[in-house]
């Protein structure tokens, strides 16, 4: 009988709709998951890039104060020419390079003093970058197992879900389970759903009371002309539980 036949249904319908709810959840704990470690892998980079910069700065230190120490040569140079010329326009010459030079250098000190500061503020951003790697590496591979164990329990449940509905679906009418399986397949969501005060329970929409009176009789299956769900009338369902119920009782033998 169709009561029969969609109680089947509803029953592998129960299980599917389980089977998607925890698929939308392991997919949400999985984007957890990526979220946990892109931040890391952000961070991580930060800390490489923030260390890069700092070598680089060190190496710019390096060659200012490398262009420093050559000009303080070569005013000392100067210098020691100028304790030994005797024209007057020699002299004025090598002043006006000492002069020239001075002003170089102090140009080349003042551009190593902003780069000695400029390291000292890039290595207390590193310090904080690294410490704050460290503790989101700490706190985020706790937060990693969690959510790992969670998505393998989420599977474990799965497996469980589908041994239930394979069995079931051995006692289902093929044909009917083809349609259900392709309905549930565009909606993702019941498809298989009673009529509540003349209105499908799955669009809400209302129906006419020539159709009601189909589904009222259950001869065949009545789809809605609205959403294309499957309807049924939920005393149909009732009496099909209840007969179930008793050919099962009738099945278990009596104790003496």
């Amino acid at each position: 009988m169709l009561r029969e036949a969609l109680k089947v249904i509803l029953d592998i319908q129960e299980l599917d709709i389980q089977m998607i709810r925890l698929m939308r959840l392991k997919r949400e704990r999985q984007s957890e998951l990526e979220r946990i470690r892109t931040l890391r892998e952000d961070l991580q980079n930060q800390v490489v890039l923030k260390e890069n910069e700092v070598i680089d700065l060190k190496k710019q230190i390096r060659l200012s104060e490398v262009e420093v120490q050559e000009l303080v040569s070569k005013t000392q140079k100067l210098e020691s020419q100028q304790n030994v010329v005797k024209k007057v326009e020699e002299y004025n010459a090598l002043t006006h390079e000492i002069a020239a030079t001075e002003r170089e250098k102090s140009g080349k000190e003042q551009r190593l003093s902003d780069l000695y500061d400029r390291q000292g503020a890039e290595e207390d951003l590193l310090k904080n970058l690294k410490a704050t790697y460290d503790s989101t590496k700490s706190s985020s591979a706790s937060l990693e197992q969690e959510i790992l164990a969670s998505i393998e329990a989420i599977n474990a449940e799965g497996i469980q879900i589908k041994v239930k509905r394979d069995a079931m679906q051995e006692h289902a009418d093929p044909e009917i389970l083809r349609i259900y399986e392709k309905l549930l397949k565009n909606k993702r969501d019941r498809v298989v759903v009673p009529i509540e005060n003349r209105c499908c329970s799955g669009c809400h929409i209302l129906i006419t009371a020539q159709h009601e009176n189909l589904v009222r009789k259950g001869e065949k299956l009545v789809f809605c002309e609205h959403c294309s769900r499957i309807h049924f009338w939920q005393e149909h369902i009732a009496v099909a539980e209840e007969e179930k119920g008793t050919r099962r009782r009738r099945r278990t033998p009596s104790k003496v």
